[in-house]
């Protein structure tokens, strides 16, 4: 089959037992490629003409997701500022002590949230027509931009895990999203999302829930602004939040509670610890 559709197998991870190339594997690189040789073999749009790109998979996949969220599901939504100067300052120490203990900031985030979350159990919880559904454990999704479309890989009982934990995870995950290995169960079974462009210099937005979630946090890039402290002007670096809720399950006191607890971790981060 891969002599056939021109496929390498030695290129190929397998995802069958003991990682033995099966059929679907094949099929997926075949898919890749064709792919990649389709976007270097076409042509510009003609002036004043158009060129049109059937959907991937992917990209239909999020069509019918975003249409079922953005129409039926009555999304309102809360922005707060935080300060992150000492969360600045933690992971610059920790940064210090050498590759162990690398971290990013989005690590951070999935921490505070997943905490908050454990605090907050109405956030944790979907919608699901005729019942609101309370989840028992906490699984963080982290929305990672691919080359066709976006995929939201889960850290499963975040709440449980330490931070340096959730960075391998999150670092090995958004890996495996990029070269489109990630199994179902590792991208399905959410209970909250993150979704961070703080990367691209964007200060904030808005994200559409991932049904049946009944939220999602959109996070903004850190930076150096102006703010009063103790009455005195100073720069010090902030980050802004924006979560998008689902009405039906939760309340704007509820998100407003949600969010000061997250607040509460980030600009204290060793609260996350306690």
């Amino acid at each position: 089959m891969a002599r056939d559709r021109g496929v390498d197998l030695t290129l190929i991870t397998g995802s069958g037992p003991a990682g033995r190339v099966v059929k679907r594997d094949v099929e997926s690189a075949r898919a890749v490629v064709g792919a990649a040789a389709a976007a270097l073999q076409s042509p510009a749009p003609p002036e004043g003409g158009f060129q049109d790109e059937p959907l991937t998979a992917m990209r239909r996949t999020i069509a019918r997701r975003l249409t079922q969220s953005i129409g039926p599901v009555p999304h309102f939504f809360l922005t707060t500022e935080i300060d992150m100067e000492r969360a600045w300052e933690a992971r610059a120490q920790l940064k210090s002590l050498g590759e162990a203990y690398q971290i990013s900031f989005n690590d951070l985030v999935v921490k505070a949230v997943a905490l908050a979350l454990r605090q907050h159990p109405a956030v944790n919880s979907a919608f699901l027509e005729d019942r609101i559904r309370h989840y028992g454990d906490v699984h963080v999704g982290v929305a990672v931009a691919v080359e066709d479309g976006l995929i939201t890989p889960v850290i499963r009982h975040a709440d449980r895990k330490g931070m340096l934990e959730i960075a391998a995870e999150s670092k090995l995950r958004a890996e495996r999203a990029h070269a489109r290995k990630l199994q179902p169960d590792e991208y399905t079974g959410a209970t909250f999302t993150v979704s961070n462009l703080g990367m691209f210099d964007i200060d904030e937005f808005t994200a559409v829930i991932n049904p049946p979630e009944a939220g999602i946090l959109a996070v903004g890039r850190i930076a150096q602004r102006p703010v009063v402290v103790d009455g005195a002007v100073q720069a010090r670096r902030t980050m802004r939040v924006t979560m998008s809720c689902d009405h039906r399950v939760v309340d704007g006191a509820t998100g407003a509670k949600f969010l000061k607890t997250l607040k509460l971790m980030l600009e204290n981060p060793l609260a996350m610890l306690l």
